[in-house]
């Protein structure tokens, strides 16, 4: 039995409450599961931030036994602290290569080779040169 700590949803149409739950991988998303490990509300409260609850010594537990939290889950808790950021990729274009450059996780740009410094993509893609104009001397 491969245990998952994913959401299970909650809440109305267009106003969504999950619950972060420690469930079996084959059990359907809102069916049977084994512990509420805490709760996450994606809207901003009055304050204007995002309310998330969670059973730290009981997250710890299920991950130690060898649960395998699920992306939103994964994003959620290294907001909280429990987990290293998870690995991001950036793309350079749409279809095109991924760019191999790990990703600082909070503001989303690139790192350098030794993740220290954040460098600035603003200028463009590369490869946009002007092309070289052909007159005809007559």
């Amino acid at each position: 039995m491969v245990v998952r700590i994913r959401l299970a949803r909650f809440g109305c149409r267009n106003r969504p409450f999950y619950r972060v739950m420690a469930a079996d991988s084959r059990s359907p998303r809102d069916g049977k599961h084994l512990e509420v490990l805490g709760y996450y509300n994606p809207l901003p409260g009055q304050d204007g931030g995002k309310r998330m609850g969670l059973k730290f010594d009981r997250v710890k537990y299920w991950l130690s036994v060898g649960a395998q939290p699920s992306d939103p889950v994964q994003r959620i808790l290294f907001r909280a602290g429990l987990l290293p950021p998870p690995p991001l990729l950036a793309m350079a274009r749409k279809g095109g290569p991924r760019d191999r450059r790990p990703i600082h996780p909070m503001t989303g740009r690139p790192l350098d080779l030794e993740g220290v410094t954040i460098v600035d993509d603003s200028n463009g893609p590369e490869g946009a040169a002007e092309e070289p104009t052909d007159e005809v001397a007559s």
